[in-house]
């Protein structure tokens, strides 16, 4: 009973003494990798809907679950995916000029985080919405999502918060990429709408 007592007191003890750490994500193009496009596109703001704060990423606990450390973003999560998806864009040379798209890409973020208990890990997943940018009827919508997990953390080589940085960066890059190289938007992009409901074939005057 006392030890269970002790044990109890420690966990406490730590969480109140967990830290806050502020970490930026990055979109790195995969060299090789990017299919080029028309530039007919731009972004609009995507919405936050995950329910946690705007900059809440993710917690570094013990084994035992106690929160040892709290990472944040510097800007807020929505505009983090906002100006990944602008990133994705213009890597892929599919980001118009002002004024000049056909198409807006937007959304919700339906999941952002880290967490680290044994092995440190990432997550994100994103509603995607293709709009009309002459008339704002969604064109299409479909939900993408990148994970990504490291290895087991050893206690005592450092702290995880860059690696879990890294790990929740590439998730979100991973489903960026996914959406912005989904056959559905390409084919709307290069005028072939054999996939859309109710069309088929191709439209004169699209290319």
């Amino acid at each position: 009973m006392k030890l269970l007592s002790i044990s109890f007191l420690a966990a406490l003890v730590l969480s109140s003494c967990a830290t806050t750490s502020e970490v930026s994500l990055d979109y790195v193009p995969s060299t090789g990798q990017i299919r080029p496009g028309r530039p007919d596109f731009s972004v609009r703001d995507f919405g936050d809907r995950r329910g946690v704060g705007t900059h809440e990423l993710g917690t570094v606990r013990t084994q035992l679950g106690t929160p040892v450390e709290h990472v944040r973003t510097r800007v807020p999560a929505h505009q983090i995916v906002t100006n990944a998806f602008a990133h994705g864009l213009d890597a892929r040379g599919m980001l118009s000029q002002p004024g000049g798209a056909r198409f807006i890409v937007t959304g919700e973020v339906l999941d952002l985080y880290c967490q680290m208990l044994v092995r440190p890990y990432g997550y994100a997943r994103v509603r995607v919405m293709l709009l009309d940018a002459a008339t704002g009827q969604v064109l299409h919508t479909s939900v993408f999502k990148g994970e990504r997990q490291g290895p087991a953390y050893i206690p005592g080589s450092g702290s995880p918060v860059p690696l879990l940085r890294d790990l929740v960066s590439g998730a979100l890059q991973d489903a960026v990429d996914r959406a912005l190289d989904d056959p559905v938007i390409r084919n709307r992009a290069e005028g072939r709408i054999q996939d859309w409901p109710g069309r088929s074939g191709y439209e004169p005057g699209m290319l």
